[in-house]
């Protein structure tokens, strides 16, 4: 024992610490991830449709194998640079890897410096190829919910294109994001400068969306749903081109408020006996704004909060045919996305973007997402159903970070997992979920 190297308790002197351990890891269950990725035939995928302008004739480390080493150190939580270094000797990481060291630091930086526009594209036509693999396990939906928001990834050096933003006082990226708001998946996502307005070149964002479920899922429905930074009426012509149902809030003006005055009366009167408690009423009208090519129907939502005077307004612009009631809860559900963002930048660091250059901020985002949509995936196919709506960090700490000691055979490997891992029935029956997988679209 490196007596240097030992540390000692004071509240117990017979307890000793060291890292001569041996071949030990903190990270088994990274060989459900392997296990999962290699079922779908993700590995495939990345063959077919991932390269970058390397122009070397030879490398120790190849390209797709750099994008899956990022890709674990995620799913484990390790979102900085430098753990590549400290994770070079990590068995279970070399294990599913397939190689005897994993890529340094320096050579995960030189990777992502070759990443490029074509490389993005790249990625987007990845997710496609990803969620047909998925839909032909779980089924084609027979609905989509596309949920639009935006958000802020702080920046704390001189990246390209960060940028000061007034809505959320801080400095940093304002990426698009589409989400599926029935189950969390990010159907798209763009990194933007700090300053664009949310709904800039929205059109651009969701027209390969629309194309790719209108060719590969004609027969679903299609709905959408945002806020009132998306209120833009180029965004309603292109869902009503679509045949996609939707619901934006329109921000309240002179007009608006002159429309809903009937409405406003009727709160009034229905109060007047009872200013206490909390009252609503529901209606409807026909709006067309300056810039519309036409009018268009406007639900309306007045309430009186308990123990308040004031009315709250609520303009929603729909094509849904559902009375005034139910097009107001379908939009007030878009509320979930926000717990999908949260998610996002707190357990999958959509925030880890320390390149100068956009262009690569914008590469390791989407491999942040990539991992995200495949964890997402896993929960709803294979988990138990307890752990369906777990967090990623619950996650982690339940069925990921799992101790194990590697005994090597001349020819075989084995992984001794932690006898007392209060989780070993359901790392067992997620193995046995992912092998009973049976995608018919690879």
């Amino acid at each position: 024992m490196d007596i240097v190297n030992t540390l000692k308790l004071n509240s117990n002197p017979k307890i000793e610490i060291d890292f001569s351990g041996g071949e030990l890891s903190s990270d088994s269950g990274l060989f459900l991830m392997k296990e999962f990725l290699n079922q779908i035939g993700f590995t495939d995928i990345l063959r077919e449709c991932f390269s970058t302008t390397d122009k070397a004739a030879f490398r120790k480390h190849s390209d797709i194998e750099n994008l899956l080493q990022t890709m674990y150190q995620i799913f484990a939580g390790y979102f900085e640079d430098d753990r590549a270094d400290n994770l070079r000797n990590e068995p279970v990481f070399t294990a599913c890897l397939e190689k005897d060291k994993l890529a340094s630091q320096p050579t995960m930086s030189r990777f992502f410096n070759r990443l490029d526009e074509e490389t993005v594209e790249q990625f987007n036509v990845i997710m496609r190829k990803l969620r047909k693999v998925i839909y032909s396990i779980e089924g084609r939906p027979n609905s989509m919910l596309f949920d639009l928001d935006t958000t802020l990834l702080n920046t704390y050096g001189e990246q390209e294109g960060a940028a000061w933003n007034f809505h959320y006082g801080d400095t940093g990226y304002h990426p698009q994001m589409c989400f599926n708001g029935l189950n969390g998946d990010l159907i798209r996502l763009q990194l933007r400068k700090g300053t664009q307005y949310c709904s800039t070149d929205v059109t651009e964002f969701m027209k390969p969306v629309f194309e790719e479920f209108a060719s590969d899922y004609p027969y679903t429905n299609l709905f959408v749903r945002g806020d009132s930074g998306y209120a833009a009426p180029e965004l309603y012509e292109q869902c009503e081109q679509f045949n996609a149902q939707y619901a934006f809030r329109l921000k309240a003006n002179a007009v608006l408020y002159k429309l809903s005055e009937a409405l406003d009366e009727k709160l009034s009167k229905a109060t007047q006996e009872d200013v206490v408690s909390y009252a609503v009423v529901y209606g409807e009208f026909t709006y067309q704004a300056g810039t519309w090519s036409k009018a268009r129907r406007v639900v309306c939502k007045i309430e009186k909060p308990a123990e308040s005077m004031e009315h709250r307004f609520t303009f929603v612009v729909t094509n849904m045919y559902a009375c005034p009631e139910l097009v107001i809860a379908f939009y007030c559900g878009r509320g979930q996305m926000e717990n999908f963002i949260k998610e996002c930048k707190n357990d999958f660091d959509f925030a880890a973007l320390s390149s100068k250059t956009m262009v690569i901020n914008d590469n390791r985002l989407r491999i942040h997402a990539l991992v995200y949509n495949i964890v997402n995936a896993m929960r709803r196919l294979v988990f138990p159903r307890h752990l369906r709506e777990a967090r990623m960090e619950t996650i982690r700490i339940n069925l990921i970070k799992i101790a194990s000691r590697i005994v090597r055979h001349g020819r075989k490997l084995l992984y001794r997992l932690c006898s007392s891992c209060a989780y070993q029935s359901e790392y067992r029956q997620i193995m046995d979920n992912i092998h009973s997988l049976r995608p018919s679209y690879i």
